[in-house]
């Protein structure tokens, strides 16, 4: 399995934060951000992993990040000069993923570091695997509609959302993600959505649905934010 992280995004809810520092850079208590992904990708056993990136921030990222060593982490980098979606950067990685399954980790996500994904990892097999949280404020995020445990859609960003959960930014797909990811129109806002691609798995009955119990944010307002660096703050007292 290889890994990509998805690390691209402008940032735009953090400003003016991210007019001076990219947001996957941005400080979670006493590290960066993208910091975080690496470290948990690192303790799956996965070795390969493909970083995401705009062009304004190549150089430093080589400087932070490098070859990935100091992680035990093989790390390259894909530069996205034209964000079109979660779905769309997963297929600009197609000849680096061919005949792997891949997991997708967006940058901005934070979790505790009592959420162990590693069996996830080791007991994939195919289709997809996908994680929810209980949330306050669904209706930011990707939402499943139930039937128990069991995953009947996805809906993204619902003005009236079907449950209290949350599509969190971590995903494990098998090798026919880019296939499918070929077959996706664009939403309405122009993007290639993850959830549209969860939905072919789902609606394949091959989707495997994992409930959170510890910390996440997903770090992409000043709230969210704030909330991930105290929980390591006071992690760390």
């Amino acid at each position: 399995m290889k890994a990509i992280i998805l690390a691209g995004g402008n940032g735009t809810r953090l400003r003016p934060l991210t007019n001076c520092l990219h947001k996957s850079i941005l400080p979670i208590f006493n590290k960066p951000m993208i910091f975080y992904s690496l470290e948990a990708i690192a303790k799956t056993g996965i070795k390969d992993v493909i970083i995401i990136i705009s062009p304004i921030v190549v150089s430093t990222y080589l400087k932070l990040v490098g070859s990935g060593a100091r992680f035990g982490l093989n790390v390259s980098f894909k530069v996205q000069e034209n964000p079109m979606g979660i779905s769309h950067a997963i297929l600009e990685c197609e000849s680096e993923i061919k005949g792997h399954n891949v997991l997708v980790y967006l940058s901005d996500n934070i979790f505790g570091p009592d959420f162990d994904f590693s069996p996830a990892v080791a007991n994939f097999n195919e289709g997809c695997e996908l994680f929810f949280k209980k949330v306050p404020d669904p209706q930011r995020f990707g939402v499943p509609t139930l039937d128990g445990s069991k995953v009947l859609k996805i809906t993204e960003k619902p003005e009236n959302p079907d449950s209290d959960y949350a599509c969190v930014g971590l995903y494990i797909f098998d090798t026919k993600a880019c296939e499918y990811i070929k077959t996706l129109e664009p939403s309405a806002r122009g993007e290639y959505e993850v959830t549209d691609l969860n939905n072919i798995y789902i609606q394949d009955g091959a989707a495997k649905a994992n409930f959170l119990d510890a910390f996440w944010s997903d770090a992409g307002t000043h709230d969210s934010l704030h909330e991930a660096n105290e929980y390591f703050y006071n992690l760390n007292k």
